[in-house]
C-alpha cells in the first residue's frame, strides 16, 4: 500500500491532486521544494476551490523520509530542478509518476534514476485555473497511467490505482500510455497554444470558428509525425479529444494562456519547438506549428521588453 506521497510542483495540477490526497489522508502527502519557493508554500500554502490547505513542505535540499510515490507536476523548463530536487525522496522502491505535458520527461527523470521507476502518465480534462497560491478547478480531469511495455496490472499499477481510489481521484488505465502521452502532446500542441496566440477560452474553442480550425491544424501537424514514428494516432484521436473538450468549463483557460497573462514563461519549446525539430528529423512539413512558434516567442519577447 502506497503510504507516503511526495509531490514536486504546487501549480495548478499538483496543488489540485495534493488537496484530493489530503482530504482523504492528511499525513499521506508533502510537496518538495526548496529557497524561496520553499518558504512561501510553508507560510502562504495552498487555496483549492476555496479551501485552504497547510501540506507540509520537505526541504530538497536536506535528508528527508522518501517516498513511495513521487509525483513530478513542474512546468517543462523547471525539469531539470525537479530531478535535483527529488533526490533525497527516492529509495529502491520509489514509484515516480510525471504528470508533465510533453513526451520526453521520463526519459528525462529515468536517466537520472532509472527507467524501472517510472510509471508513464498524462493528465487529460482538468480546467483548473492558478492565480498564485490558488488554484480553482470545475472538471478533474482523469490521470491516465500504466507501464511503458503494456504489461497492464503490474503490482505497482495496482498500488497507484487503489490509491487513487481511496482519494476520489479520476483514473485510467489504458492498454498502450505511449499512444495516450502522445494524443496528450497533441491536445497540448493545438490548443494550448491556439489560445495563447487567440486569447481563447475553453468556449471558444468548444464551437466551431477560426480559433477551432487552428487547434486543428496543429493537431494534424502531430498525427503525420507520429505516423512516421509508428505511434497510431487518427483523426479519431481529434474526435476523441472534442468529447473531453466539450466537458470542459467555457470559461476555463489553458496552462498556456494563463502563463502569457500572467508574465510567465511559457512552455512553447516543449510543444511547437518539438514540433518543428521532429518535423526536420523526419521530413515532415510542420508550417502551422512554425507560424505559432514564431507568434508565441515573438509575443513573450515583446512582454518582456
Amino acid at each position: 500500500m502506497i503510504k507516503n506521497v511526495q509531490i514536486i510542483g504546487a501549480g495548478a495540477v499538483g496543488a489540485a491532486y495534493a488537496a484530493l490526497l489530503y482530504d482523504m489522508d492528511p499525513g499521506c502527502i508533502s510537496f518538495i521544494a526548496a529557497g524561496d519557493r520553499m518558504t512561501r508554500l510553508r507560510c502562504e500554502g495552498i487555496v483549492v476551490n476555496g479551501k485552504s490547505y497547510a501540506i507540509p513542505v520537505l526541504d530538497a535540499e536536506a535528508p528527508h523520509p522518501t517516498a513511495d510515490l513521487l509525483i513530478v507536476a513542474v512546468k517543462h523548463y523547471h525539469l531539470d530542478q525537479a530531478v535535483a530536487a527529488m533526490k533525497y525522496s527516492i529509495n529502491s522502491d520509489t514509484i515516480i509518476m510525471s504528470l508533465m505535458n510533453g513526451i520526453d520527461s521520463e526519459e528525462r527523470i529515468g536517466a537520472a534514476y532509472g527507467a524501472e521507476k517510472l510509471l508513464y502518465a498524462v493528465v487529460v480534462g482538468i480546467d483548473a485555473l492558478r492565480q498564485g497560491n490558488r488554484v480553482a478547478y470545475t472538471t478533474q480531469g482523469k490521470i491516465f497511467f500504466g507501464e511503458k511495455d503494456r504489461r497492464g496490472a503490474s503490482r505497482r499499477v495496482e498500488q497507484v490505482r487503489e490509491l487513487f481510489a481511496r482519494a476520489g481521484i479520476n483514473y485510467v488505465v489504458p492498454e498502450d500510455i505511449i499512444h495516450d502521452i502522445w494524443w496528450k502532446f497533441m491536445i497540448n500542441v493545438g490548443i494550448n497554444q491556439a489560445s495563447a496566440v487567440t486569447g481563447g477560452n475553453y468556449g471558444v474553442f468548444q464551437r466551431p470558428g477560426p480559433a477551432r480550425e487552428l487547434m486543428v491544424a496543429a493537431m494534424q501537424e502531430v498525427i503525420a509525425l507520429a505516423g512516421k514514428m509508428g505511434i497510431a494516432l487518427s483523426e479519431g484521436d481529434v474526435e476523441k479529444w472534442y468529447a473531453v473538450l466539450a466537458g470542459l468549463g467555457p470559461e476555463g483557460k489553458t496552462s498556456m494562456l494563463q502563463d502569457m497573462e500572467a508574465g510567465r514563461k511559457t512552455e512553447v519549446e516543449m510543444l511547437s519547438g518539438v514540433v518543428i525539430a521532429l518535423g526536420r528529423k523526419y521530413g515532415i512539413p510542420v508550417p502551422v506549428n512554425e507560424d505559432l512558434y514564431r507568434r508565441i516567442t515573438a509575443a513573450e519577447k515583446a512582454r518582456d521588453r
